[in-house]
């Protein structure tokens, strides 16, 4: 097994915005708080021990209610263990988070629950004398369940068709025996089709909802190695953040916060998110809706439910799991509850983050080190192999299609397809045509112009007719290279976008997790190409 890497300029699939994050760019640093270095982590951790000491109420809360969460789960001595370590003040997380998509969803769900893994790993090597728990803050409030409720196995979609209201990890599993069948249908009968089959049927068919099948699944890929994971719709964690919460709906301090930031924001980098006036929602079975404030009563969006000043502070402090944080509130909520020092996500997620730390400082709560997921390719050695006989440079297969297409003709074609030698010849022979234009009559300049626009675009024209024509020629080549390239990167997009794991576990088995652990550092801040053992 080798892997190989490369810059995400290099990538071309990533913002600049993120390019210039990785890079430490001067006009980004008053967004953030910390950058992602081992030696930063020192300080980080020192601030972070003053806000959650051992005596500190929110540890022993935190610690109770993940208990409960783990009731159900079995082989779980490593991550109870990592639980009870949250009591003490010399313990601290490292946090990613994820919407709750059926069975894992894209490839990347993977990515970010190693990256945090490895990342704890590292700092117990460096800081032996603190302790660091892997955590997987499941979005089980979310409620936009057309964003999960498939996967893509081998290019099809394996969907789960239902109807769904209110936050995902409340939903029912029904209807997902339907969908385990159609699934098992594409996988085969082989040893690695069976366990990946006993794994849905273990998650899915034997817990009653989302929040308790996605626990479960996530426990099972990584339970050896400690992972805690968190469902913040919990009366327990949420009571911890009722102040805030009352904040935000008598002050509105998350929309004033983030507006001054975004106030300021380099003109460069489009504003990910926008905060609305409140940012929460009331959360109930079925029902997750907006709360908007209205001649002077709190009013639930598309609903009849409504409160008084009085009445919704008191609905707040009697039922806070009611209330659910947005993408605003939600970074406050799990930085509040949880001894977290660095935030790992990908590139959207980053980029709304650093829009939150001035609302941070307002609340004195610690800003986390931001640190972008690792990203990865997974390739066999044979399609390496077919690619360094086609002499394709693994960057290259990141171009776009026909990128890669262009670039390889000219490569290869025995006729240099450039015509830029004589484009600068032509330009010298239009700079002596203005000068006779100059020196005889001003109105000729226009007709020499516009000749001279002709006779370029013929150049280019042809140009493009060669390249066209050398193409024809190279087709057989340029198959074979676009064959690699679409099963590298279906739909033109990343692989980790698209694919779900279960396309390599059916090959690879539990290789594949302890390749990638064994290939990802979250402090390289480079693409990773995994090149898998056939």
């Amino acid at each position: 097994m080798i892997s190989r890497k490369l810059t995400y300029p290099d990538s071309q699939y990533f913002s600049s915005l993120m390019e210039n994050y990785l890079i430490e760019n001067e006009e980004l640093k008053s967004l953030y708080h910390r950058f992602p270095t081992l030696k930063n982590f020192k300080a980080q951790i020192e601030e972070k021990q003053v806000e959650f000491n051992s005596n500190n109420k929110k540890r022993s809360v935190l610690t109770d209610s993940l208990l409960k969460q783990y009731t159900r789960l079995d082989n779980s001595q490593e991550s109870l263990e990592n639980i009870e370590l949250l009591r003490r003040g010399d313990t601290f997380t490292i946090t990613t988070g994820h919407q709750l998509n059926l069975f894992t969803g894209p490839l990347y769900f993977l990515y970010k629950i190693i990256s945090v893994i490895n990342l704890c790993k590292q700092l117990k090597q460096e800081y032996p004398s603190y302790n660091f728990v892997p955590v997987y803050w499941m979005a089980t409030e979310d409620h936009d369940f057309e964003e999960i409720q498939y996967f893509k196995f081998s290019g099809k979609k394996v969907i789960w068709n239902r109807e769904a209201a209110g936050g995902v990890g409340r939903l029912s599993n029904d209807g997902l025996k339907e969908v385990l069948k159609s699934f098992q249908s594409e996988l085969g009968t082989s040893d690695n089709a069976q366990e990946i089959v006993k794994l849905f049927e273990d998650s899915y068919l034997k817990h009653d909802n989302l929040a308790d099948a996605t626990r479960f699944l996530a426990h099972q890929l990584f339970c050896k190695d400690g992972l805690v994971i968190v469902d913040g719709d919990d009366a327990g964690l949420k009571s911890l953040v009722i102040p805030q919460f009352e904040e935000e709906l008598l002050q509105q301090t998350s929309f004033h916060k983030v507006n001054e930031t975004i106030a300021n924001w380099p003109q460069d980098y489009k504003v990910q998110v926008t905060p609305r006036k409140i940012n929460l929602f009331y959360l109930n079975d079925n029902l997750r809706e907006r709360i908007v404030f209205e001649d002077e009563i709190y009013k639930v969006v598309d609903t009849d439910i409504s409160f008084t000043k009085d009445e919704i502070l008191e609905e707040l402090n009697e039922y806070p799991e009611r209330f659910s944080p947005n993408v605003i509130m939600r970074p406050l909520y799990q930085e509040s509850i949880l001894p977290n020092l660095c935030y790992i996500g990908g590139g959207g997620e980053m980029a709304y983050w650093l829009e939150l730390k001035g609302y941070f400082n307002s609340q004195n709560i610690t800003f986390p080190i931001l640190l972008m997921r690792n990203s990865a390719l997974l390739m066999s050695h044979k399609q390496l192999d077919k690619a360094e006989k086609l002499n394709i440079e693994l960057k290259d297969l990141f171009l776009k299609d026909y990128q890669l297409y262009e670039k390889l003709t000219r490569q290869l074609s025995e006729i240099k397809i450039d015509f830029n030698s004589q484009k600068e010849h032509l330009e010298k022979q239009f700079e002596d045509l203005y000068q006779i234009a100059q020196n005889t009559d001003e109105s000729f300049k226009g007709a020499v112009a516009a000749q001279q626009r002709k006779q370029i675009k013929g150049l280019e024209n042809l140009e493009k007719r060669l390249l066209k024509a050398q193409k024809r020629k190279l087709k057989d080549y340029l198959d074979r290279a676009r064959i690699i390239q679409k099963d590298l990167f279906p739909n033109s997009s990343l692989q980790e976008r698209q694919d779900n794991f279960s396309r390599f576990y059916l090959e690879y088995g539990s290789e594949l997790i302890n390749a990638i652990k064994q290939n990802l550092d979250p402090l390289d801040l480079r693409f990773t190409v995994i090149v898998l053992k056939d």
